[in-house]
């Protein structure tokens, strides 16, 4: 156990407040235990997740649990964080946890815990469309068999562009999965990337709790806003960019580390449309580079915010610029009626299989019919879906 741990537990024992716990497997809801306070069930599973992180020893400092909500005695909400050291690479970890009690004890689970849905459905701390969010969960499948539409745009106003300091990255620095990308510019105002329910971690970092089982986190902000399950609206200020490291971790100039999760842990960033741009991971954490069409952004340039891509629009990629022609029919056997420039969002209305193409995102026969009745091929756009879009025709 690291030093500062123990000694939180010999200050709690001291106190009356640590009794024998029963063992909790890490990943799994901690069951009731009579005669141990909350704050001592949600500890203890907490020190037993910090077990299963390589590096702990070294990175993880103490814990911190936070109760944001209670229902009379039986119910309460809050945040469970592993505060991280305050040293490059270092960053804390933390979760949303639901607790009951009963004549048997606290009743804990974490939200990546599969009581978490069970506890949600009954807390009467939760509003309905909190709890609406908090339960909601994507496809599993969905990254492997290619949907990586997320209806985001970047964290900041639409129609500005901020640098792209650092490329795909963990949430932890150079750990995978790389979640994470480092913004900063313009205004310096961090902005909700979609609608959901906003939560304060702790100071300098909020969790926004999306639809179709997303998440993102904003770490290192300034005079960010307090939430506890407040509903935010896509483009809602959550605060300014910052170096704030209340939790642990570094940050050597003002930024907003920027991370995606899926149904409750982080995932790879890389192929997710946000902003109308796609990530790709370099051979490192830290590089790679974004791409809007055929435009590539490296670390370091700019990243112009073009809002939302619908979840049946597409951008047009010719892999290499300048347009693509727009068919009377699913196939190059019917007459061109037009082009549209590398870049453009377009909007789907139906798709058929038509010729067979090849483009940046592969091979293959599939056409989109737009919304102004003409056609393009599928090798052309991104949506990110591999796949049609809005059904066939």
């Amino acid at each position: 156990m690291h030093t500062s741990l123990a000694r939180r537990c010999l200050a709690l024992a001291s106190a009356g407040l640590l009794v024998l716990l029963a063992p909790v497997t890490a990943g799994q809801a901690a069951g009731p235990a009579a005669g141990q306070s909350l704050e001592t069930v949600v500890t203890s599973e907490l020190l037993e997740r910090a077990r299963g992180i390589a590096g702990y020893d070294d990175h993880f400092a103490d814990t911190r649990v936070t109760v944001t909500k209670r229902s009379g005695k039986a119910w309460a909400f809050g945040t469970a964080i592993l505060l991280a050291q305050h040293e490059e690479g270092a960053f804390p970890e933390g979760w949303l946890f639901l607790a009951r009690r009963s004549i048997k004890g606290w009743q804990v689970a974490f939200e990546d815990d599969s009581a978490f849905d069970t506890l949600a459905a009954s807390a009467p701390l939760l509003g309905r469309q909190e709890r609406a969010n908090l339960t909601s969960t994507g496809d599993p499948s969905a990254a492997a068999n290619g949907d990586y539409r997320t209806g985001m745009r970047l964290p900041y106003a639409t129609g500005v562009s901020w640098s792209m300091g650092g490329g795909p990255h963990g949430w932890s620095g150079t750990n995978t999965p790389y979640s994470s990308v480092d913004l900063s510019g313009g205004d310096q105002i961090v902005r909700a990337t979609r609608g959901g329910t906003a939560y304060t971690m702790c100071r300098g970092w909020l969790r926004v709790i999306h639809d179709r089982g997303y998440a993102t986190d904003y770490y290192h902000l300034w005079n960010n806003i307090s939430v506890n399950g407040a509903a935010v609206a896509e483009g809602t200020r959550l605060g300014d960019t910052g170096t704030d490291v209340t939790c642990g971790g570094s940050a050597s100039g003002r930024h907003v580390h920027f991370a995606l999760r899926q149904n409750n842990v982080y995932v790879g960033i890389a192929y997710h449309i946000i902003g109308k741009w796609i990530p790709f991971n370099g051979a490192s954490a830290y590089g790679g580079y974004q791409l809007h069409g055929s435009t590539r952004v490296n670390v370091g340039g700019a990243l112009y915010n073009y809002g939302v891509l619908g979840f049946t629009q597409g951008i047009i990629d010719t892999n290499g610029g300048g347009t693509v022609n727009k068919r009377s029919g699913p196939g190059t056997g019917y007459a061109i009626v037009g082009s549209v420039a590398d870049g453009t969002t377009v909007s789907v209305a139906c798709s058929a299989n038509g010729t067979t193409h090849s483009g940046r995102w592969g091979t293959t026969s599939l056409w989109n019919k737009l919304t102004d009745g003409t056609w393009v091929t599928d090798a052309f756009m991104a949506t990110g879906i591999n796949g049609p879009v809005n059904g066939y025709c």
